[in-house]
């Protein structure tokens, strides 16, 4: 992982989350929260997930030995009364959204502002929440992680899209407008 690959991923992370979402607004919370036997039941369930694990692991990354500006106006209470991944944040889809674009925003500008070629080479130690022990990974690897997640996720979210009969769009990173 590399500043400009981390940086890209928070682009496509905020463009992708966008299109899903645009395209989950077609709907209304009835199909949106129908279990249609996904990972996390329902479009809402999973885009709700994204959202959950995007919180835990930016809490983690907020509390490191690092300063992280860009993280430190955001609320992490959810993450921290976590009771399952399957945990809902938001029942409201107005209300998922709107922390869903403060979030993207946030991922941006720490991406772009706070993330150095130092920290991405360095160790990583945060607490894991659901195996209740310290951990220590390569800083690099846990970014990619984070956005790994996210894309696996929203993998699914378009295809409930579009089985529901809505289309998101191309999801191809390369598909991505340019920034000139």
């Amino acid at each position: 992982m590399s500043l400009t690959h981390a940086r890209t991923m928070a682009r496509y992370n905020a463009w992708m989350n966008d299109k899903v979402y645009q395209a989950a607004a077609a709907l209304s919370d009835d199909p949106r929260k129908e279990n249609r036997g996904a990972f996390f039941g329902s479009l809402h369930g999973t885009l709700n997930h994204i959202l959950l694990a995007d919180l835990i692991w930016l809490s983690r990354f907020a509390v490191a030995e690092w300063d992280f500006p860009a993280l430190g106006g955001l609320s992490f209470e959810p993450a921290q009364s976590m009771t399952g991944l399957d945990m809902e944040v938001f029942s409201d889809f107005a209300a998922l959204t709107a922390e869903r674009e403060v979030i993207d925003s946030a991922i941006q500008e720490w991406a772009n502002t706070d993330l150095t070629d130092a920290i991405l080479d360095a160790d990583f130690h945060y607490w894991h929440i659901l195996r209740k022990k310290n951990v220590t990974m390569p800083m690099a690897l846990c970014i990619s992680h984070f956005f790994n997640h996210q894309t696996h996720h929203r993998g699914q979210a378009t295809t409930l899209l579009s089985q529901m009969g809505v289309d998101a769009g191309v999801t191809d990173m390369i598909a991505m407008p340019r920034r000139d």
